[in-house]
């Protein structure tokens, strides 16, 4: 992507919170005083082990969890401002996708792909099947139109559940844990799908994850969270300079062995 739009942020977080109530009265905190920027046409992780605040993290960014504190802009659009009518606008320019891939499980993949289109009312028939088809070409599953979610893979599933997400056009992609839940070769498989979707598309993705080699595979930026706050910040090539966590030195360390590893299948070429 060339625009100069490129290098200001897309996603702006401003000083968020977020609390849930526990049963015996006290409150979990989630999210603590969390800023963070990311630019258009970014593919940016959200790292941090079990309980850390990623996904929740991740929910504020549209407003699925409403923040106890700070503000949220995506395009230079305050959606913590935005009264309810105005957000489900807004967040048609955002996707998503979760671990467990949430498709509908009566419905065909092309079904599953043109319900959100659907759900707009702003498509005629043909547009949506057009659409959909497209969509379908672009994670490479065209020839699954007419299967049903349970005659699919995993891997396969959350092809569906990535185009179903892109279909209305939206200028981010949040993805919760994509591919906690896949074997390891159809996990790069789907990395490289996102990776394409990012150049050809220029959509901005913003993934959370505790699987440090899918943010060495696909991630450029990446944000440290511990305990609800994002205790760094840093582009993933200069983890091993910029990083100061220990798991900013496990992401360094696993740089340097994939590239020990493309030296020697290099030298064996």
């Amino acid at each position: 992507m060339t625009s100069k739009l490129q290098h200001l942020p897309l996603i702006r977080l401003e000083g968020l919170s977020k609390s849930f109530a526990l049963p015996d009265g006290q409150r979990f905190h989630a999210v603590r005083d969390a800023s963070l920027q990311i630019r258009e046409g970014d593919i940016f992780g959200l790292i941090g082990k079990s309980g850390a605040g990623k996904s929740t993290l991740l929910r504020l960014i549209n407003l699925l969890e409403r923040p106890d504190a700070g503000r949220v802009f995506v395009a230079a659009r305050e959606l913590s401002a935005l009264p309810q009518r105005e957000l489900r606008a807004a967040r048609q320019n955002i996707g998503m996708i979760f671990q467990q891939f949430n498709l509908l499980q009566n419905a065909s993949v092309a079904e599953n792909v043109a319900f959100p289109l659907r759900l707009h009312g702003r498509f005629n028939s043909a547009e949506i099947e057009a659409r959909v088809a497209e969509c379908l070409a672009l994670v490479g599953l065209s020839d699954k139109a007419t299967s049903y979610p349970a005659q699919l893979s995993g891997g396969q599933k959350q092809r569906v559940a990535i185009a179903r997400a892109l279909a209305p056009r939206p200028a981010v992609l949040l993805c919760d844990e994509p591919t906690s839940a896949l074997d390891a070769e159809t996990t790069r498989e789907l990395l490289a799908t996102l990776a394409d979707i990012n150049r050809r598309l220029g959509v901005t993705i913003v993934i959370v994850t505790h699987e440090l080699p899918v943010v060495q595979q696909l991630c450029r930026q990446v944000a440290v969270i511990e305990d609800g706050a994002i205790v760094e910040q840093f582009a993933v090539a200069e983890a091993g300079t910029r990083g100061r966590t220990a798991l900013a030195r496990e992401l360094a360390q696993l740089q340097r062995l994939a590239a020990l590893q493309q030296q020697e299948e290099a030298a064996y070429a």
